[in-house]
């Protein structure tokens, strides 16, 4: 009782803190790959190219485990915004590159950050990787198997034994489909992330994804590991209902903060969140065991 009523507090210490804060913008220092290249090598990443099924994926690294520990992985959002619902942008490559900002504010000694497919790509790939990828295919199953494979690559590079998965929008959707293919993961994260596609299809008015898999159709038998879901309260693009429609069925926990959005202000408080949240989350199931 004592630990729960602990991490109460403390979550709302937090969530306080970020209230009073405000919304602060993201970052943009995307748009390519030398630009998000040498902003990380500025903050101690490596950049390099992972061969991953048909994909070209860009990997930026940074660290390493001794003796086996927890390597963190994350995953980028879906890139570059549509200039309208029906027209998608000719490259795929996101202006704000949430998801490395959030990998660069993550502690752990070991952190991998991956960007999506058709995304960081010279003139020539990018004519060469089919729109489908960044569109209705964007979460099918060869994408999937291409991400399990340059895991298990890293994951060995890295010296890890188990994996904390964090994806941003829909890279918190590939986050989730992973996490129910694998048995290494330590825990799962996603940021903003549309985890019910057909209900997030339904609410923007969209045409389906063909050929993409959805969380929300996973196996009633699948065991998702301890799993946490943040949204911003101002998210105008993915709803707090959806991710409370997964998370009846599958489990975990819903994290709401205040004043936040889609894009604005996860940068900017990720490490608050990482380091005081989580811990006293995974410690409170474990007492609770």
């Amino acid at each position: 009782m004592k630990s729960r009523i602990r991490t109460a507090l403390q979550l709302g210490a937090v969530l306080s803190l970020l209230l009073l804060v405000g919304c602060v913008e993201s970052d943009s220092f995307g748009g390519s790959r030398d630009a998000i290249s040498a902003w990380g090598e500025g903050r101690g990443f490596v950049v390099s190219e992972v061969l991953a099924g048909p994909f070209q994926l860009l990997r930026l690294t940074r660290g390493g485990v001794q003796n086996g520990g927890i390597a963190a992985v994350y995953i980028e959002g879906d890139g570059a915004p549509w200039p309208s619902p029906w027209y998608p942008p000719h490259d795929p490559t996101p202006f704000k590159p949430i998801a490395m900002t959030l990998a660069a504010a993550d502690p752990a000694s070991a952190v991998a950050y991956f960007g999506r497919p058709c995304q960081y790509l010279q003139t020539a790939d990018l004519a060469a990787c089919s729109p489908l990828y960044w569109r209705e295919r964007r979460f099918s199953p060869e994408v999937i198997a291409a991400y399990n494979d340059a895991l298990n690559e890293w994951k060995k590079a890295s010296g890890a034994q188990q994996l904390r998965l964090v994806g941003y929008s829909g890279g918190g959707v590939i986050t989730t489909l992973l996490a129910a293919r694998r048995s290494d993961v330590e825990l799962l994260v996603t940021v903003a992330a549309p985890l019910v596609i057909s209900e997030w299809i339904a609410e923007h008015g969209l045409s389906p994804l063909k050929g993409s898999l959805d969380p929300a159709d996973l196996s009633s038998d699948i065991q998702l590991p301890l799993s946490v879901h943040f949204i911003g309260d101002h998210d105008q693009i993915v709803s707090n209902t959806i991710v409370k429609h997964f998370v009846a069925r599958y489990g975990g926990r819903i994290i709401t903060i205040p004043n936040f959005g889609h894009e604005c202000c996860w940068s900017h408080h990720w490490s608050h969140l990482i380091e005081r949240i989580i811990p006293d989350y995974i410690s409170s199931r474990e007492h609770a065991k």
